[in-house]
């Protein structure tokens, strides 16, 4: 059977067999260029300049390893990340590992919603508070009652949108020597901007809802393909490690690109012009006026909501299934909701609880920028997380961490926790 569905999935053209593959990877790293993640590149450009394009460069082989290492536990025992964490390591990792990720999580979805409804509202003047819920309620329905899978496919063309940041970067006349020199010679500087944005474009780079998103749909894509049970999907061949490899490339690269030429945009935009704060929508949407003129509102207001529609339900989701992995529970995003009501009950807790911190009414660019330090602060315990499941034997078997993933993933896990704790540091 395994054999039969690898042959059909690799007797295409290697064009066709290659966008066939693509799946969790690439949804993966559609996200992660959220509204975070798209407001912290902004700040950093508009702070910073050129100075942390070198990030993009860096960050870029340590979020592959880090994400192959978690597609490949999903892949290899046929569970998510806190199920392997389960099934093998004492409760108190899991039940600290999972209220880390839920607490940066609802934070996430908060300032998510928050960046949605600003952007909403500079569009149609109609005012946040009401947006917040809509999106919210919306996000909740449509997961919940249709197929994600369908959502996203159609969502993933709205974050087509981002690729304007190329076009507006190249347009908006950058200085490429400084541009590249700041690419391949890191400015390291100590103070409490320089080293808050760091740990902000890290932490909404390489972000702990991801470790656990993709491990899961790894798992939601076997069963999607008839393994039901554990032991059905426990153990992958060589090709299914090949095409995740090229899977999770190609997500991170798509994330990395539209990174980096968000900061090259603002850097040429906003910082060359003196508008080194970001406070509004309006503000960072001027990043784009060089490709879209007037229509540079709307074309951000639709990039930003398109990313967190994509964006909420995975942090939701994430989160739900690490919780329902930790009890036991039925989870999966194709559970009809009566059979996955426990799952869903979690899913939608999220949410509401990052619609109640919106009650607060924080500045939303400001909170995207907090929820991306807060990941980067909470980042490198659930990285050495992965790291022991990913080099446990006993879980991986003959799939443990080569050299390479252990020398990436274990600098990932250092680089994260120095700028953090640079961040208390600077920030006493």
């Amino acid at each position: 059977m395994i054999e039969t569905e690898e042959s059909e999935r690799h007797s295409h053209n290697p064009i066709v067999r290659y966008f066939k593959l693509l799946g969790p990877g690439l949804v993966t790293g559609a996200s992660d260029d959220d509204p975070s993640g798209i407001t912290t590149y902004s700040v950093a450009g508009a702070s910073l300049g050129y100075s942390m394009l070198w990030t993009a460069l860096a960050t870029f082989p340590l979020m592959a390893a880090v994400q192959l290492m978690c597609a490949r536990i999903g892949l290899v025992t046929g569970r998510g990340l806190a199920g392997a964490l389960r099934h093998h390591y004492p409760r108190p990792f899991l039940y600290a590992a999972c209220l880390v990720l839920l607490v940066a999580n609802v934070f996430n979805i908060a300032a998510d919603l928050a960046g949605m409804a600003e952007s909403a509202t500079m569009l149609t003047g109609v005012r946040t508070s009401v947006f917040v819920p809509f999106f919210g309620v919306s996000i909740m329905v449509v997961t919940v009652y249709a197929s994600y899978a369908i959502f996203a496919r159609y969502l993933k063309w709205m974050t087509a949108v981002l690729v304007a940041y190329v076009a507006a970067a190249l347009l908006a006349r950058p200085d490429w020597g400084a541009a590249l020199r700041a690419t391949v010679l890191p400015e390291l500087r100590w103070d409490a901007l320089y080293v808050g944005t760091l740990v902000g474009v890290l932490g909404t780079t390489i972000s702990p809802y991801l470790f656990f998103w993709q491990a899961s749909q790894e798992v939601e894509e076997e069963k999607a393909r008839g393994r039901r049970t554990s032991a059905q999907r426990r153990g992958a061949t060589p090709h299914e490690l090949a095409d995740a490899r090229l899977d999770v490339t190609t997500g991170v690269v798509f994330s990395n690109v539209v990174m980096y030429f968000i900061i090259v945009a603002t850097a040429s935009t906003l910082y060359r012009a003196g508008t080194t704060e970001i406070e509004t929508a309006r503000e960072a949407a001027e990043a784009l006026r060089p490709i879209a003129g007037e229509a540079a509102y709307l074309l951000f207001g639709l990039g930003l909501i398109g990313t967190g529609l994509l964006a909420v339900p995975v942090l939701a989701g994430s989160a739900s299934f690490a919780i329902a992995e930790l009890f036991g529970w039925r989870s999966g995003l194709d559970l009809s909701p009566r059979r996955g009501r426990r799952f869903y009950l979690v899913f939608a807790g999220a949410i509401v609880g990052g619609m109640l911190l919106d009650a607060f009414r924080m500045n939303p660019i400001r909170m995207l920028f907090l929820s991306a330090v807060l990941n980067g602060v909470l980042a490198p315990p659930l990285l050495a997380l992965v790291m022991l499941v990913s080099n446990n034997a006993l879980i991986m078997g003959e799939h443990t961490n080569g050299v390479w993933l252990n020398v990436l993933g274990w600098a990932a896990t250092a680089v994260m926790a120095a700028a953090a704790a640079a961040f208390f540091l600077t920030a006493a």
